[in-house]
């Protein structure tokens, strides 16, 4: 049970870390960072994520205009973006490693040794990749609560509120840090791999079987 229960679990954390890369790479370009309302005019909506600025009419029409330098970029979009390319990366890398280590893979099946050093580097990647795409998130959702509930700006100023990709980047890391976890898991434990049962089988009906001969008369 514990042979067949290893490689589902290892097939899980695979699947749940290429969840959370594709919505990390989703959440690096989504344009919903952050949603602007406009008490002067209703008609629009106004959001800003970490490459563009875009404008949503009520027509269903949609404006974006990319930023013209990365330096004039408050700071937490700044770190931000670099942050989340590095999530991207490292998650791409990190189901690369895993990929090659999961025993359903006839590739290196005689390598055991090495496929556990990849699943546990992969798994590695994952925790990386979850938690720098959780930080960013996270530092923007914190700057944005301070400037909503900031008592210095007058309250016809409009307030920058949560956009939807801080929603989708959350579940993202948490999805790469779970995904990691469970490889991580399947490599820590103790059950023993088929091949090596195998072999400990076989020997040990042939130790049964000179049992046997040498006890016939």
């Amino acid at each position: 049970m514990a042979l067949v229960y290893q490689p589902v679990m290892q097939l899980s954390g695979i699947l749940v870390s290429l969840l959370g890369w594709v919505l990390s790479c989703l959440t690096t370009y989504l344009p919903q960072w952050k949603n602007l309302n406009l008490e002067l005019n209703e008609l629009e909506i106004w959001t800003m994520g970490l490459w563009q600025a875009c404008v949503v009419q009520e027509e269903g029409g949609m404006q974006c205009k990319d930023f013209d330098s990365f330096l004039a970029l408050p700071p937490e979009l700044r770190i931000s973006r670099i942050l989340m390319v590095f999530s991207n990366g490292s998650g791409l890398l990190g189901l690369l490693l895993s990929g090659f280590g999961l025993d359903c893979l006839k590739i290196g099946e005689r390598q055991q040794e090495q496929k556990k050093r990849l699943l546990l580097f992969g798994g590695m990647l994952f925790w990386i990749s979850g938690i720098t795409a959780i930080v960013p998130v996270s530092w923007v959702a914190h700057s944005t609560v301070q400037e909503f509930w900031d008592e210095n700006i007058p309250d016809i100023v409009p307030r920058w509120d949560f956009g939807e990709a801080l929603f989708v980047g959350w579940l993202a890391g948490f999805c790469l840090i779970l995904g990691g976890s469970l490889l991580n898991c399947t490599v820590c434990s103790t059950d023993v791999h088929p091949s090596s049962v195998h072999y400990a089988v076989a020997e040990q009906q042939d130790q049964c079987q000179c049992l046997e001969t040498e006890t016939r008369p």
